[in-house]
């Protein structure tokens, strides 16, 4: 039982070992080295036959001098014996290699005292070594030549030659090669981590000038919107085509976007649209410019360049404008209670100051009451269109740990008038929270509840983003927020 148990703690170990990070890399990169070492050695020793049968036809020459080149004395047999083996006797078998040899001239040596003449090649015996002993290759003839290219190689008195053939050298670099890319493979999630640091320290060197354009692009949008009054007005005409007029049911218009191509309706799944419009999916229906024939209405001559709003109930305003620039609407009469944006409490608070100027300018009556949270977020301030009240609903203010007044539990959204807003910038207290379900809550007073924050019993809830964004999962969208 105790050698079991032993056995098993081995296992343990070795498996842990194997699972350690740092002990894992290393055996991995042992592997590969010993993986490229037998590479370059197979590669080394598959050469060396090569290697071998091609220095088969080098042999040992000397390169017969003028007597310029040797002070004045012509080279004989016997001096190149003297020279090159050691001793003048061996001239004899200097002549025996060479005789009847062509030449580079042309000629031969054919008898002992025939001269010899600058620039013959003469073989010498294997052993023979100095300054003056070339490598020649056999060409194949009776002459010798010198190795390609003219090339020769000196062998000195203490080391002979050595030529390293082209497939010793191939086979090495391929080796090479090999371990490079080895390396490479081995190291990739080192080198990910090295490109993607350095990649995150180009954005960051950016990353204020970035944030300056992008903040800028944000204030010119709240500058557009504020001038924009066609797509108001064209968003408010679609949404009357839907207002049940002519013995037509009423049908909710969730958010609208608007371009110079025409208008996008989100309605809900079951509910439809009639022609002109055309569905794109399950929500989504698009009504061409061209079919705008409402657009016409209340713009004859001396009347202005802009119509009067119809006289729908929805309340829609602009949250921000798409990845394509448009604008889209939400109506806020299907809030339904309170709005919670969450995120970066910036842009959640950039989100509530935009919907408020929405409202102002197509709303200017609605009343607007000012909550204020408990960690000491500031107030977001109310544009002066807009009627701030310090109290809501003639000043009722429930007390601390008042419940809402009963009403009736809503399983899915209602649509509601805006009858006025609650604005609450931070975390509520207890009193906030009360008095917010209170006024917004079901059975409440029916007022809408603007939240920068997260808070309980919303209906809505967005979320922003660092880089000016809110996502409205409803709708599936994200906007670019104006600043």
């Amino acid at each position: 039982m105790g050698g079991k148990n032993m056995r098993n703690g081995a296992r343990a170990t070795r498996r842990q070992q194997a699972n350690t990070p740092g002990r894992g890399g290393h055996a991995r990169l042992r592997a590969v080295v010993v993986a490229v070492l037998l590479a370059l050695c197979a590669a080394l020793g598959a050469a060396g036959p090569a290697a071998a049968a091609d220095g088969d036809d080098l042999i040992k020459v000397y390169v017969v001098k003028s007597p310029d080149q040797t002070g004045g004395a012509a080279d004989t047999l016997e001096s190149v014996a003297t020279g090159t083996l050691g001793d003048p006797a061996r001239g004899d078998e200097i002549f025996a290699l060479n005789r009847g040899l062509a030449q580079p001239d042309g000629a031969a040596l054919t008898n002992r005292t025939d001269a010899l003449r600058p620039g013959w090649i003469l073989r010498l015996p294997q052993d023979a070594d100095g300054p003056d002993v070339q490598l020649a290759r056999e060409s194949g003839n009776q002459n010798a030549s010198p190795p390609p290219g003219g090339a020769t190689e000196s062998a000195g008195t203490d080391s002979g030659s050595f030529e390293i053939p082209l497939p010793a050298v191939l086979a090495a670099l391929g080796a090479i090669v090999l371990a490079l890319v080895t390396a490479g493979i081995v190291a990739r999630r080192r080198l990910r981590r090295a490109f993607t640091a350095l990649a995150r320290a180009f954005r960051a060197l950016g990353e204020p000038a970035r944030r300056r354009r992008r903040l800028q692009h944000r204030r010119s949008l709240a500058s557009r919107f504020a001038g924009d009054a066609e797509s108001v007005r064209r968003a408010y005409g679609a949404v009357e085509e839907f207002a049940g007029r002519g013995g037509r049911n009423e049908t909710a218009v969730h958010a609208l976007r608007v371009d110079d191509g025409g208008v996008t309706a989100w309605l809900a799944a079951s509910d439809s649209a009639a022609a002109p419009w055309q569905r794109i999916d399950s929500t989504r229906w698009r009504r061409p410019a061209a079919a705008t024939a409402w657009l016409n209405r209340g713009t004859e001559e001396g009347s202005g360049s802009r119509a009067p709003l119809p006289a729908v109930p929805a309340c829609l305003v602009r949250v921000g404008t798409d990845g394509e620039g448009e604008p889209v609407f939400v109506d806020l009469t299907g809030l339904d209670g309170i709005l919670s944006v969450t995120g970066d409490h910036g842009v959640a608070r950039d989100v509530v100051r935009s919907l408020l100027a929405e409202v102002a300018r197509s709303r200017p009556d609605v009343p607007v009451t000012v909550l204020r949270g408990t960690d000491g977020a500031p107030p977001i301030p109310v544009p002066r269109a807009l009627s701030e009240l310090p109290s809501a609903d003639g000043g009722r203010r429930p007390s601390p740990g008042t419940a809402p007044r009963p009403g009736t539990v809503r399983a899915a959204a209602s649509r509601r008038p805006v009858k006025g807003l609650v604005v609450l910038s931070g975390v509520p207290g207890e009193r906030e929270a009360a008095e917010l379900l209170a006024l917004c809550g079901p059975g409440g007073a029916g007022w809408t509840g603007l939240v920068c924050g997260e808070v309980g019993g919303a209906h809505w809830r967005w979320h922003t983003g660092s880089e000016g964004t809110v996502e409205l999962p409803v709708l599936g969208v994200t906007l670019t927020v104006p600043a």
